[in-house]
């Protein structure tokens, strides 16, 4: 049978019984919009949680600090130290000390932070509004970036509007006499608010470390960030660095540990929404099944006239094909329709409520394809066993069936 006169004959039905072949695409449709819809809200709640995350050098890079055994320190010895290591093409330090912030006569207790600009990219400290410190702003002297939480001592609820705005600090370094005793050292002059990190749940301010050393002498340090040369030296570096007694975090683990997870839960919104696949490739099978029975006179008809076997059987097949294949491409636009509508709506939401706008529903083009795929093989299992079935029938019985 030519390819043309079998794809004429395969989407025949569409005119002699359009109603039902249509809902049978709609049936198939619901099932598999429901598998996009699902596993998209997968990819999407993913998606949300590693955005936050800075990819680029953040992966490739460690963060080390004591345990406080074998009385060990993090001091700029320790820092040549890493820098020295194999594998290794820098390590960036952060001090941190405790003081008070001023704003208009209001006064909070933070904690200052004073690292240099690679220290941003190995830590992945990110700004949701302003401009971070890059490499040129190593010398400046003027600027802090704020983490959300502290504008909250301030009751600003909008932190766009901070940026540009003045604030004064007093550091509270301890006397170092053996005492709780702390010193507070004032700083008399203004810094400028550059930027807003979107460090949540921490009341930090960050200046360059050059501009803190003005003001206390910095011994030791919080932490330091080493950057790895290359992915595979990762786990060389990071295990030296637990021989010698420091504890280490690596960003890449809790990114390959999310991901872990977020498969473990697209698997499980898949099988609910294979469960109404299902449900409709059992209907579609079933008017596959109704389908034989009709044509059986017909399909005598084309047997007497020469048409072999695995002609029929090619026929029954490519029509579940096309009927599963039409089924999934319209599951794929019901199922992104309704994704994009909600993310409209929550970003509608946001907007009028101050929110930040999110993408809950996101829809990969390969994983889109393999639906549309899938639905395809499934239509041509479905087709299966009526194909067989209607290969087989005897023609002289085929045309005398009523």
């Amino acid at each position: 049978m030519r390819i043309q006169d079998l794809a004429q004959l395969s989407t025949r039905a569409f005119k002699t019984n359009p109603l039902r072949t249509w809902l049978t695409i709609l049936g198939m449709g619901v099932g598999t919009g429901a598998v996009v819809v699902l596993v998209g809200l997968g990819f999407g709640l993913q998606k949300i949680i590693v955005e936050q995350i800075v990819f680029g050098e953040t992966l490739l890079s460690l963060g080390v600090s004591t345990t406080g055994a074998q009385n060990l320190q993090l001091t700029p010895e320790t820092v040549l130290q890493f820098r020295e290591m194999d594998h290794v093409l820098d390590a960036a330090p952060l001090a941190r000390f405790p003081a008070l912030i001023t704003f208009q006569g209001l006064t909070g207790n933070v904690f200052i932070q004073g690292a240099e600009p690679p220290y941003l990219r190995y830590a992945g400290v990110a700004v949701e509004h302003g401009e971070s410190f890059s490499d040129d702003d190593f010398d400046d002297r003027s600027s802090v970036m704020l983490s959300p939480a502290v504008l909250q001592l301030f009751g600003i609820d909008d932190p766009e509007s901070f940026v540009g705005q003045k604030v004064r600090f007093r550091l509270l370094v301890p006397a170092g006499d053996g005492t709780d005793t702390v010193n507070e050292v004032p700083i008399d002059k203004e810094y400028t608010v550059r930027a807003i990190t979107r460090e949540e749940g921490v009341l930090n301010a960050m200046m360059m470390l050059p501009e803190l050393r003005n003001y206390v002498g910095i011994d030791n340090y919080e932490r330091i960030q080493v950057r790895v040369d290359t992915n595979e030296n990762l786990t060389v570096v990071e295990d030296r660095l637990l021989e010698m007694g420091y504890r280490v975090t690596a960003l890449s683990k809790t990114v390959e540990q999310a991901s872990k997870i977020f498969q473990g839960i697209q698997i499980v919104l898949a099988t609910f929404g294979g469960i109404a696949l299902i449900v409709s490739a059992i209907g579609m099978f079933n008017t596959m099944t109704v389908t034989l029975l009709e044509r059986t006179k017909e399909i005598g008809i084309m047997r007497t006239i020469g048409a072999a076997p695995r002609d029929i059987k090619s026929l029954f097949v490519s029509e579940s094909i096309i009927v599963g294949f039409l089924g999934g491409l319209s599951g794929i636009v019901m199922g992104v329709a309704l994704g994009l509508i909600i993310n409209t709506l929550l970003n509608f939401a946001a907007s009028q409520f101050g929110g930040q706008a999110v993408t809950l529903f996101s829809f990969p083009i390969t994983f889109l394809i393999f639906i549309a795929l899938f639905s395809a093989t499934v239509g041509y299992l479905t087709g299966i066993f009526p194909a067989r079935r209607a290969s087989t029938l005897n023609p002289l019985d085929a045309i005398r069936y009523e």
